[in-house]
């Protein structure tokens, strides 16, 4: 066996140990998160510790050095998959040896207390619960940034962990845009009659919902052979391999829709790793190459088909066989209207299409804060609940309503939050690049689903991580990332749906 071959073996060899090192990772998450009793949380924390100790020794070691020090004298000769991850593998050893050792598995074990500690405070309405916790998750994060190191802005590090072609600066250009064009046009449909909502909130069978739900991840062509719908406090999709892909959802009595949207916004996620390309096999490559791509998928799958009257000509009168006692009596129009309507308000899962990446800019622009100087941790909800005031139109008057209401900072996803407005950019960068060759409209009129997948899977799926985000803009698209696609087709969208 020559050189380079040998090289190449021992990559694979490493990766597959990380991944399965990985893999027990997400199940301990998502076992946490969906079934694992309160008083295990102790015992989880420390599993997580031993996992996460496993996980660094396997890196973090003189031999991984000396693998990635002698393969990058071939990096002009590596096939596509194998260079891709060499230079994954690069960056998360770059990434985390600077980390010590005992710092790095301290910070996983305390995360599951964190997030533990932020269900109960959210359960009590009770930001107190979950502040120290939250404090001691900045105050290591921010002491792993200074190991790491940055580029202009400390925030850049974080963000890298989740879309590494974005920085601050690109993102202050981009909620920029949002800001100067969406405000004042919110503020325009305001002033417009709104259309009737209360019969969404009618009390509906819990149980009707999540037969519905499973429906509809079906109709979409989500394969529940290599996947599972369950349910959770805050909806997740966890990948453990394309072959197990689990989606939750969140039912609530007195809310039809936001379920319903909660689930075709997961299985977008759910599809995208399903269908990651085989010859990938296990590895750290077969998943989505960042959260704002995965997003795109999510937000494509939610609002760029599911808010459209296409799609719901062909599901609508299975909603209204599941739910008679509210629907029988409501035209698809009156319900069109009813599902696409902008109204400012506190929870960001439930946030319109057009108000939602003001949700995502407050986040922003509070993470920035965080990182770039000292806060009080008390004075969180306060500073929320202005930026809410001041961009959203509305102030939060609890904790559960405001800081509370996500998941993320307990889990230490610290610049995850701006990939939820890229991601809906990008679906509709990507929608502009698909309708050129396929039908959207026919397709979801006829709930053909498989040619949109198929699609989506050519172009964007099977990858999973072998090219960056921004090489999968500009081979889909033809472009790089380009903002004004998804506002002009709100305004469009949105001007036509309300006389503007």
């Amino acid at each position: 066996m020559d050189k380079q071959k040998q090289l190449t073996q021992q990559l694979q060899d490493l990766d597959q140990e990380l991944a399965s090192i990985t893999y027990i990772e997400s199940l301990l998450g998502y076992d946490s998160i969906t079934s694992a009793p309160q008083n295990g949380v102790e015992t989880r924390s420390k599993v997580s510790k031993y996992v996460a100790t496993l996980y660094f020794n396997t890196l973090i070691q003189p031999k991984t050095e000396e693998l990635l020090h002698a393969l990058a004298q071939y990096e002009q000769t590596l096939d596509l998959v194998t260079l891709a991850k060499y230079k994954f593998f690069k960056r998360e050893y770059n990434k985390i040896k600077v980390i010590p050792r005992n710092e790095y598995t301290a910070y996983q074990a305390l995360l599951v207390q964190s997030s533990n500690a932020w269900e109960e405070a959210k359960e009590n309405d009770d930001f107190s619960i979950f502040a120290p916790f939250l404090s001691q998750v900045i105050h290591m994060t921010k002491q792993f940034i200074k190991y790491q190191g940055y580029e202009g802005h400390p925030y850049n590090t974080l963000l890298h962990d989740f879309e590494p072609d974005v920085t601050v600066d690109l993102l202050d250009h981009f909620f920029e845009t949002l800001k100067e064009t969406l405000i004042p046009f919110i503020k325009k449909i305001q002033q417009q009659p709104q259309p009737d909502t209360a019969f969404l909130t009618q009390k509906t069978s819990l149980y009707q919902q999540e037969l519905f739900s499973l429906y509809i991840t079906e109709a979409l062509q989500f394969n529940l052979d290599s996947g599972i719908l369950a349910e959770s406090e805050h909806p997740f999709t966890e990948n453990l391999s394309p072959d197990d892909v689990r989606i939750t959802t969140h039912y609530f009595e007195n809310d039809l829709i936001n379920p319903i949207f909660s689930t075709i916004h997961e299985t977008g996620h759910g599809l995208y790793e399903q269908n990651i390309s085989k010859d990938l096999g296990f590895s750290c490559l077969a998943t989505g190459v960042s959260t704002g791509i995965h997003e795109s998928q999510s937000r494509l799958y939610e609002n760029n088909f599911g808010r459209r009257d296409s799609f719901w000509k062909k599901h609508y009168p299975v909603l209204q066989s599941m739910f008679p006692e509210v629907l029988r009596l409501i035209p698809l129009q009156q319900f069109m209207r009813a599902i696409n309507k902008v109204e400012p308000s506190l929870i960001r899962v439930n946030a319109d299409e057009v108000t939602y990446p003001l949700h995502v800019m407050v986040r922003y622009e509070l993470e920035k804060e965080i990182f770039e100087g000292d806060i009080d941790i008390h004075t969180l909800p306060k500073l929320w609940a202005d930026k809410y005031e001041t961009y959203v139109g509305i102030r939060p008057t609890t904790d559960r309503e405001g800081i509370l209401q996500d998941v993320h900072w307990s889990e230490g996803l610290f610049g995850y939050f701006p990939s939820y407005a890229l991601g809906s950019a990008y679906a509709t960068q990507f929608e502009n690049a698909m309708k050129k060759e396929i039908s959207i409209e026919q397709c979801l009129e006829t709930g053909d689903m498989t040619t949109i997948l198929n699609w989506l899977s050519t172009h964007i799926h099977q990858y999973g991580s072998v090219k960056t985000p921004a090489q999968l803009l500009q081979d889909v698209t033809g472009e790089a990332f380009n903002p004004h696609y998804f506002v002009d087709a709100i305004i469009k969208k949105y001007s036509e749906l309300y006389h503007l």
